[in-house]
């Protein structure tokens, strides 16, 4: 018996039997994140595979019995689900909650303009970026627009291969030498990520009309979704990489993708509550819960974050059909275990110098469990307890899940939060656990197929408990 702890790489300890079943579940997982580009898309696939599996509405059910399975649809861009165990409620559930919003470029309220003879939507960035991986790359645009009578109408373009494209136009370097000057936070001037939508003049137009590419690009927009102008402001517009996830490398381990922070835990959170309960069936013992929300990336804020108390009127729901009537919700959190499923920095190969390796998440080694995020003296910190800490790892022994133990990086070089601590804050025992990733935040996020096929075995057996 080794007294040492030592990293255990998956792939050498793997069966050809669990390689092949990780292949299988990161092919599903690559299809998924094409289709979820957005937290809006992210629900409405995440919907679609789970009625494929029973879920129905909770609205269709007025009572739940052990083994229902039920979602609800906060906003449109949160989703909660639930299977109900035999437990009553009182003595507490198991969560999972992911997060599905990434960082993107959000449209201005009022965003076209004309300059230099193209037609631009000006953007706001969302989340943390490093602004100048969004310059020079293909955009795809995705959202909602209402018209004057109230419409919902979908905007997708870019994601077929007989789409057109968008993009920002990046300073040549022939010209970029005052740019340069600037370090590598202002030398992008996010006034300036505007993105090119139209060069075509209309040729209807007046001579008196100044900005005829603007117009051309209002009459095809009018042609084709039947909006004005004036119909920026009543829209929801984002701008996310056009290019579709990959394998990445000869040997085909690694997953190159957009949104992988955090579609990657929330995509293992709905596959791992429909397989849980298929294979534990009526004798599941505790509710389960998957949640996966919006806005973690801004701070967790809005009607659609977990911040929100629409997950509090969900769990009153669930108290009142399960008729446990008299159930304070407060005392059903208490009981209550999370895994916060959010993902990790990956100790990135040519940039060590910023993680303590010792407890750092390293590629390929499986999910990676972090007792505490925040920065500096643990500020804004979630910090599980040890007890917790040691009942998730027992969980992970007994089924033989690999997993690391890891922290976000070295102390003074940044820092991060995720949404435990909003559900610590409601009592819940709860620490943070998910899948490494190198290049987070940028449009072409890594991870290790492994690692995103141990997330989803973790998040079932932890539903299983």
């Amino acid at each position: 018996m080794s007294l040492k702890y030592e990293k255990k790489d998956i792939y050498s300890a793997f069966s050809q039997e669990e390689i092949d079943n990780a292949n299988g579940y990161a092919k599903s997982y690559m299809n998924f994140l094409d289709k979820a580009r957005t937290e809006y898309l992210a629900v409405e696939e995440a919907i679609t595979i789970l009625e494929a599996n029973g879920f129905i509405s909770l609205d269709e059910k007025e009572n739940l019995e052990v083994g229902d399975r039920i979602y609800f649809v906060n906003k449109n861009k949160s989703l909660y689900v639930a299977v109900i165990g035999k437990d009553d409620l009182v003595n507490g559930v198991n969560i999972v909650g992911a997060h599905i919003d990434s960082p993107r470029l959000d449209t201005k309220p009022m965003p076209l303009i004309e300059k230099s003879g193209t037609a631009l939507l000006k953007t706001q960035y969302y989340g943390g970026i490093k602004k100048y991986q969004w310059m020079s790359i293909p955009l795809a645009m995705y959202g909602v627009m209402y018209n004057k009578n109230g419409e919902k109408i979908k905007i997708a373009v870019g994601e077929n291969d007989d789409d057109p494209v968008f993009t920002i136009a990046d300073l040549l370097p022939h010209l970029a030498k005052d740019q340069m000057k600037a370090n590598a936070n202002d030398f992008i001037d996010p006034e300036k990520m505007s993105v090119l939508v139209g060069s075509l003049k209309d040729k209807e137009s007046e001579d008196s009309v100044t900005d005829k590419v603007k117009m051309n690009v209002l009459k095809i927009l009018n042609a084709k979704y039947g909006v004005e102008e004036i119909d920026f402001a009543r829209s929801e517009l984002s701008f996310v990489p056009a290019f579709k996830t990959k394998f990445i490398g000869l040997d085909r381990g690694l997953i190159g993708g957009y949104g992988q922070d955090d579609r990657v835990c929330a995509y293992a959170t709905i596959r791992a509550i429909i397989d849980a309960a298929d294979e534990m069936g009526p004798s599941q013992n505790k509710t389960a819960i998957a949640m996966i929300v919006d806005k973690e990336e801004i701070g967790s804020t809005g009607t659609t974050s977990m911040s929100s108390r629409a997950f509090d009127m969900f769990v009153n729901k669930l108290i009142e059909k399960t008729n446990s009537m008299g159930t304070d919700k407060l005392e059903v959190y208490y009981n209550s275990k999370v895994l916060s499923a959010d993902v990790t920095a990956g100790v990135a190969p040519e940039y060590e110098e910023v993680s303590d390796i010792q407890n750092g998440s390293m590629i390929g080694c499986g999910i990676s469990i972090e007792k505490y995020t925040g920065s500096g003296g643990k500020y804004n910190a979630s910090d599980a307890n040890a007890s917790y800490m040691s009942e998730i790892m027992s969980i992970l022994d007994r089924n033989n899940i690999m997993y690391q133990v890891g922290t976000l990086g070295k102390i003074g070089k940044g820092g991060g939060g995720t949404i435990a601590y909003i559900l610590a804050d409601k009592g819940c025992e709860v620490v943070d656990c998910g899948t490494p990733v190198l290049a987070m935040h940028s449009p072409f996020e890594v991870t290790s197929k492994f690692d995103v096929y141990m997330t989803y075995l973790t998040y079932k057996a932890f539903f299983k408990e």
